[in-house]
């Protein structure tokens, strides 16, 4: 059935579920015409094939229309009788073909693909296409609408397909319930397209991932391609195809948070307030004690976060079922189940903290009850599995919970929206790497006294050319010399700064984290801002609006309407004339 799937064959799909009633309907009619041209009428002339159609056509359509030559015989009459009925047993076996046609799922698939390619077409700007809408797809989603960015959705989930109809998405998204595995699918999605930033595979199937993954990188090599995968012969497999591939593992990512939670609370908090995560707050953090932690689950996640625990120096105690016995001799390490008995062997009495990362919520917040009963003040690191038991975590009041699909979301968008946090954040590392605390401390007073600590802030990249920051790169190409504290003027008043900052620029190849406001902006930079969403509209129309970026520079607002201008070159050519006479004279 592969065949009648193709959007491209649907008048095919059509004309073959069609050609047997459309036989019978022909064969019908043409029986009842030869008919009406053989049997004679009470004048022994019989009825010309026109005369036959016409009587056929307004009985067939139930018009009802009497008109007629004369009174028929008999055997017309009869004639007709036969006619009649055997129209209609044709119509109805035609009718009853097109209602099982609409009702096959092959045919609707193929409408449904044929639309959804139609769509996709007509999108005129940028796009992510986004193969699963699991957990991290929809979260990648929605971030992505938030971001002003559209996203193109196939997943195999008829009901995931239909639950994206009803989001209500800033930016709409197109979806169409498919594998993503065939290539014809991320054609149809728009993978040939230029309006393509990129693709993302977030099925739960890894295999599906690094089909999704190789399919996209040979159909086009320009396309950024994003796969969550954990084995390391895809990634092995991938790195050899080169170009722009970004390989997602949740787990190590996962881990790499919490070693920098725990390394260090602030960088926690800082990023947590970058993503906007709910209640994030720059002037207050989780103090991640040291000590003993006890790590519940052995699987995946819990050897990454076991391995980012043991490079810390941080001492652990690890529980799980499913551990090899060669492994389990250790004596940091007890094989069994996660219970009361089990915590007090690893000495949760006088642990600092706890990591619950198995992958069952219902086991995670039973762990954390058992935990905060034998130690009311230990510190709990719990993994939220499901998005849909948010308000279970809440109300078990843990420390800090990670969502192991939203740190995975959260990473892909800000690759796709905001490249250079990365940069920002490897920055900020290397400085504590070397001791040196008060890059970190500046940074966070900055964005505190620009931007506010409470306030949800927005990131936004701005790439200076005519598409992005028109205004910027004409100014530029005139050959202004501007800078961030040109820009970050507040139009309303240009002694005031709009509550923004720039994180990174990247100019010429060069990276430069937290520039100067005097930092002179080159044609062709990369900048990631950080601020308020006001603080985003006014620079986004600054950038755009010539006038109001010449004003922000100069102070002198230029007229803008015709008339006006012609009366400034006017009063201008007026004062000049006088001195121009006197100097004349002299």
């Amino acid at each position: 059935m592969a065949g009648f799937t193709g959007s491209h064959r649907v008048p095919y799909i059509v004309l073959r579920a069609m050609r047997r009633p459309l036989f019978v309907l022909v064969a019908v009619y043409a029986a009842s015409m030869l008919g009406w041209r053989l049997i004679p009428g009470p004048d022994g002339v019989p009825l010309s094939f026109f005369h036959a159609f016409y009587f056929l056509a307004y009985t067939a359509t139930t018009t009802g229309f009497g008109e007629i030559p004369y009174l028929y015989t008999d055997l017309q009459r009869m004639w007709a009788i036969v006619s009649l009925y055997a129209g209609v047993i044709a119509w109805v076996y035609a009718i009853g073909a097109i209602i099982q046609l609409i009702q096959n799922p092959h045919f609707q698939q193929a409408l449904a693909e044929r639309g959804f390619a139609k769509r996709v077409a007509m999108l005129t700007e940028p796009f992510v296409i986004v193969c699963g809408f699991g957990n991290r797809g929809s979260l990648l989603t929605r971030g992505l609408s938030d971001a002003g960015l559209a996203a193109v959705i196939l997943d195999r989930d008829p009901d995931r397909i239909h639950a994206v109809k009803l989001r209500d998405y800033a930016v709409p998204a197109e979806a169409l319930c498919a594998d993503a595995r065939i290539p014809e699918r991320l054609i149809k999605a728009g993978l040939l397209r230029s309006q393509c930033r990129a693709v993302v595979a977030l099925t739960d199937d890894e295999d599906v991932n690094a089909k999704v993954a190789l399919a996209a990188r040979l159909l086009n090599p320009h396309a950024r391609v994003i796969a969550q995968l954990t084995r390391d012969e895809y990634e092995e497999t991938l790195a050899t195809l080169g170009g722009d591939i970004h390989i997602v593992d949740p787990f190590h990512t996962f881990a790499r948070y919490l070693g920098a939670t725990i390394h260090n609370p602030l960088i926690h908090m800082l990023n947590e307030w970058l993503i906007g995560a709910p209640n994030a707050n720059l002037a207050m953090y989780a103090d991640v004690p040291r000590g003993k932690w006890i790590l519940c689950g052995f699987g995946r996640l819990g050897r990454a976060i076991h391995a980012t625990l043991q490079e810390l120096g941080i001492s652990t105690v690890v529980i799980g079922s499913g551990i090899p016995p060669t492994e389990a001799n250790g004596r940091d390490i007890i094989a069994g189940r996660i219970n009361q008995k089990n915590l007090r062997a690893a000495g949760i009495e006088d642990a600092a903290g706890i990591v619950v990362g198995t992958d069952s919520d219902s086991d995670n917040l039973g762990t954390v009850l058992n935990a905060r009963a034998l130690n009311p003040r230990i510190f709990v690191l719990v993994r939220q599995n499901q998005h849909r038991n948010q308000v279970l975590f809440d109300a078990a009041r843990a420390d800090l919970i990670m969502q192991p699909t939203l740190v995975s979301a959260r990473r892909i968008l800000f690759l796709l929206t905001a490249p250079l946090l990365r940069t920002f954040f490897n920055e900020i590392r290397e400085s504590q790497a070397k001791g040196h605390n008060e890059f970190l401390l500046s940074v966070i007073r900055d964005l505190h006294d620009t931007v506010g600590g409470r306030a949800a802030p927005r990131l936004w990249t701005v790439r200076v050319e005519e598409e992005q920051a028109p205004a910027l790169a004409q100014l530029l190409d005139e050959g202004h010399a501007i800078t961030f504290d040109d820009i970050l003027s507040d139009p309303a008043d240009r002694n005031r700064r709009v509550a923004c900052v720039p994180l990174v620029i990247r100019s010429q190849g060069a990276i430069r984290v937290m520039p100067d406001i005097d930092h002179r902006i080159l044609r062709g930079d990369e900048i990631l801002f950080c601020g308020r969403s006001q603080a985003y509209r006014l620079v986004d129309a600054t950038l755009a609006n010539p006038y109001t970026l010449r004003y922000l520079m100069t102070g002198v607002e230029e007229p803008r309407s015709l008339v006006l201008r012609w009366l400034v070159r006017r009063h201008a050519a007026a004062s000049r004339a006088p001195a121009e006479r006197l100097s004349a004279d002299g």
